[in-house]
């Protein structure tokens, strides 16, 4: 199951280099390309606002 941002993101950018497919890009908020994600949780380990999590 791949990671997904939720509107709690705040756009700090902690996620994006610990990506280690480089599946995060920047927007409005982060977004994390659900093809690409391996579901390895590194961004989820560094996201102040809890904002990255596993889809539901």
């Amino acid at each position: 199951m791949a990671y997904v941002i939720s509107e709690d993101c705040i756009a700090c950018g902690a996620c994006e280099p610990e990506c280690p497919v480089g599946c995060i890009s920047e927007g409005d908020i982060y977004v994390i390309d659900q093809d690409q994600c391996i579901d390895c949780g590194s961004c989820e380990a560094v996201c102040p606002t809890g904002a990255a999590h596993p889809e539901e």
